[in-house]
């Protein structure tokens, strides 16, 4: 419950790139047990979280096996914003920070929050993926 930017992020990718279909239940970050065929991420002894110094969606990205240069840059932003150890230091961190944040203050309900930044992050990729990853 009271998904963020890494929370954002991780849904986003599944739904993007590993399963359109996927749906999402938001519960406590501790003490939920897991019903037959759920997966937990990002949250406490989840099968996909932090792992290291690498952020759920660094994590999610990397275990898929994907090769795609334009979610490089958004996996640093999401690091940098989620884990606050400014390691890639992005010049879009503190914009895509403030937008996130703007969308967790208008919306308590963490559908919306989820609805609204998956459209972020699809344009985000987008602009990536034209102008590659160096942009």
């Amino acid at each position: 419950k009271g998904i963020y930017v890494d929370r954002m992020a991780s849904a986003w990718f599944v739904r993007r790139f590993i399963d359109p279909n996927a749906q999402f239940k938001f519960v406590p970050a501790k003490g939920y047990k897991p019903l037959p065929n759920e997966v937990r991420f990002d949250m406490f002894e989840a099968e996909f979280t932090h792992e290291g110094d690498r952020c759920t969606l660094e994590v999610l990205i990397g275990r898929s096996g994907l090769r795609d240069s334009a979610l490089i840059p958004i996996a640093e932003i999401v690091h940098d914003i989620d884990l606050k150890d400014a390691k890639f230091q992005r010049p879009e961190t503190i914009g895509i920070e403030r937008l996130v944040t703007g969308i967790a203050m208008a919306n308590k309900d963490d559908n919306m929050r989820l609805e609204r930044a998956c459209a972020v992050f699809d344009d985000f990729y987008e602009y990536f993926r034209r102008k590659g990853a160096g942009a």
